[in-house]
């Protein structure tokens, strides 16, 4: 068995080990246990394998799969293994004991003996382990506000050692041969957030510090050398409004406090992933609104690799550092980009569409892709590609929960040479799985309008990496006073499709309404110089009385023995040309000569039984045949800028266009009558 090779399932009915390429069976020296399977794991150099059940928790060797112990402890949830797996970490969901004691849901177990070495209440299951030093002589763990350190190897000695810091929500033990601990606290009340780092075997002072705002908490991750951290810092609200998940930011500090900054991205947008190259001197990370970009750094944060900007939030580098996985998970296609750290050069390029997990063998040569629930609950299944692109093995499983390689020591797996592996050849589930698989069809793509079909996409809607226009944060999100980004603004200023702003855009000349007032004109009844009302607006309160008091006595007699109301509910001159509510006795109404067009403009809107049309005050039928005419001539001259540019019309529109000589002779002709 290729102890580099095999890899472990749990699925909601089963567990499974599978032995190495290139037939990737079932090992038969592993007995799938009964009942549900709640966690597995495995020690860092891979030679143990330990799994939680129901009613107990066993650990057998994985080269041979036979029982090394089983633990009788009921409802473990989570289990996890010291570095040289001398002991087994267990926790249980707190409960309330009877006798109103505490419950010790965090026990460490001897794995050779199954004796119980220390137990501890821990509530949160996040970050519940202890943390332990390659060599297991020190172990800490995180009590409220205080780091406690114990000694293994007299684990009955309780507290050997301990380290204060108020406000601490997070600390990291680093590995290597001189451990350091990293402190991180949060920022409250406005004082900023700090990071301090101190030697293990000396607690009183630290020896590397970095303050910093913006930081509720923070993720870190030490190199494998112990020498070096990488701080991602985030906050669960952007104050600036231009990301929905808050604001990152990422700094480097060393272990002696000889360098420490922040580690500067030329991209606005969130950090989606970093990580440390496994020979620890240098580091990826991909970040900025998608498409994303991705950078390598030395260790004085000096860019030493840029693969430009696609839609990826994931990067990995292989055991031996040689090759260097960038992909886009979740939301994103699933496509996985291979590169050769040596050359720089793409080695393949992997279409894994679906994936929620992905890692490395153990020997850099293969890369394991699986579908888990409950992310997605169907077309759950393992798939082992070569890391030049080919895939080797598939296997289906239903209700897939986790899946990981066996480890092994780096040093164990053979270096890679001057050129990259030949692929072998495929299992035989690759070609039974591609039978299954039903034809693939032409993909109908994205939608477009029929007025877009047959001609060249318009920079807006393409991708930075496609040609597209930049992105930055204003166009993603919504502007710091709460309004929204104008996207065609943006092309505009490009030089795209929407070309100059028209007379209805926000950025155009404000729209003149035929009969209305010009823009900026003063206003028909101006206020009096000595700030009371003026003559004209007296005369209007006291005629708007004598209307209304005319209007009464029609309504009763029901006779119609003055000049007629016009349509907006106004008062209309007779054939005198004596208004209403004059006075004076009107003759009779003649019909023929009342112009119900005219408004006048001393009778309140209040009375109007019918609301005007804006914009149609004070136009005769001409005038609106004209406004049509013109309106319509308009559309036309957009219709053909489209097919100056190209684009595809439909038949109604070039019916439309081919109406424009007779528009225009009839414009013609109504201007002339006009005159």
């Amino acid at each position: 068995m290729a102890a580099t090779q095999q890899y472990t399932f749990r699925a909601q009915k089963s567990m499974g080990v599978v032995g190495g390429g290139p037939d990737y069976v079932p090992s038969e020296g592993f007995q799938s246990p009964e009942g549900f399977v709640r966690t597995y794991k495995y020690t860092v150099d891979g030679k143990l394998l330990g799994y939680a059940l129901p009613s107990s928790v066993r650990v057998i060797d994985a080269e041979t799969l036979q029982l090394v112990n089983e633990l009788p402890i009921p409802n473990v949830i989570e289990i996890g293994f010291s570095p040289l797996g001398t002991y087994l970490s267990t926790w249980e969901r707190p409960v309330k004991l009877e006798d109103g004691a505490q419950h010790k849901n965090l026990r460490v177990w001897n794995v050779a003996t199954g004796d119980e070495e220390i137990s501890f209440t821990q509530k949160a299951q996040e970050n519940w382990d202890l943390q332990y030093t390659s060599s297991e002589d020190r172990a800490i763990r995180l009590v409220a506000s205080e780091v406690q350190v114990f000694s293994p190897a007299d684990w009955s000695s309780g507290i050997t050692d301990k380290l204060r810091v108020e406000g601490t929500s997070a600390v990291s033990l680093s590995p290597g041969k001189n451990p350091s601990v990293a402190v991180f606290v949060g920022e409250k009340k406005g004082a900023p957030a700090s990071v301090k780092i101190y030697g293990l075997i000396n607690l009183t002072s630290p020896t590397c510090q970095k303050t910093f705002f913006k930081a509720d908490k923070c993720t870190m991750k030490w190199n494998n050398l112990g020498t070096q951290v990488l701080v991602l810092t985030s906050t669960d609200v952007d104050k600036s409004n231009k990301s929905y998940y808050g604001e990152t930011n990422l700094y480097l500090l060393t272990a002696a406090g000889t360098f420490d900054c922040r580690v500067t991205l030329d991209k606005e947008g969130p950090v989606h992933d970093f990580t440390w190259s496994p020979n620890s001197k240098e580091f990826g990370v991909v970040y900025g609104f998608m498409p994303a970009k991705t950078v390598l750094f030395d260790q004085r944060v000096n860019v030493t690799a840029d693969f430009g900007s696609h839609p990826r939030n994931f990067i990995s580098f292989n055991p031996q550092s040689r090759l260097l996985a960038l992909a886009g998970f979740g939301n994103l296609a699933g496509k996985i980009d291979i590169f050769d750290r040596r050359s720089l050069q793409q080695v393949c390029t992997i279409d894994a569409p679906n994936t929620s997990w992905c890692e490395w063998s153990a020997d850099g040569r293969s890369l394991l892709t699986a579908t888990l629930s409950p992310r997605l609950r169907v077309d759950n299944g393992i798939k082992i590609w070569h890391c030049t692109g080919g895939l080797m093995h598939v296997q289906m499983v239903e209700e897939l929960y986790q899946t990981s390689w066996r480890p092994s020591l780096p040093e164990t797996a053979p270096s890679f040479g001057n050129t990259l592996p030949v692929a072998p050849a495929p299992a035989a589930s690759v070609e039974s799985f591609n039978a299954s698989k039903p034809t693939p069809t032409k993909p109908a793509g994205a939608y477009r309008p029929p007025g877009a079909r047959g001609s060249a996409t318009p920079s807006l809607f393409k991708r930075e990496d496609e040609g597209g226009l930049p992105r930055d944060g204003a166009y993603l999100s919504p502007s710091r006073n709460g309004s929204s980004t104008n996207l065609v603004t943006r092309e505009r200023e490009a030089g795209g499709r929407f070309g100059s702003p028209g007379p209805h855009s926000r950025g155009g000349p404000r729209r003149h309404v035929p009969g209305a007032p010009p823009p900026g004109s003063a206003p028909r009844n101006p206020p009096h110089p000595e700030g009371g009302e003026g003559e004209g607006k007296k005369k209007k309160k006291a005629n708007n009385k004598k209307d209304k008091r005319a209007g009464k006595e029609e309504d009763k007699s029901g006779l119609v023995n003055g000049a007629s109301a016009s349509p907006n509910g106004t008062a209309s001159p007779n054939a005198s040309g004596t208004p209403k509510g004059s006075g004076k006795a009107p003759p009779s109404l003649n019909l023929a000569v009342v112009d119900v067009a005219v408004v006048s403009d001393t009778t309140p809107a209040a009375t109007s039984p019918i609301p005007p049309t804006p914009g149609m005050e004070g136009l005769d039928p001409l005038a609106k045949k004209i406004r049509n005419l013109n309106k319509k001539l308009k559309a036309i001259e957009e219709l053909k800028e489209k097919v100056t540019r190209g684009e595809r019309m439909e038949v109604t529109q070039l019916k439309k266009i081919e109406s424009e000589p007779e528009i225009r002779q009839e414009l013609n002709a109504l201007l002339a009558d006009q005159a």
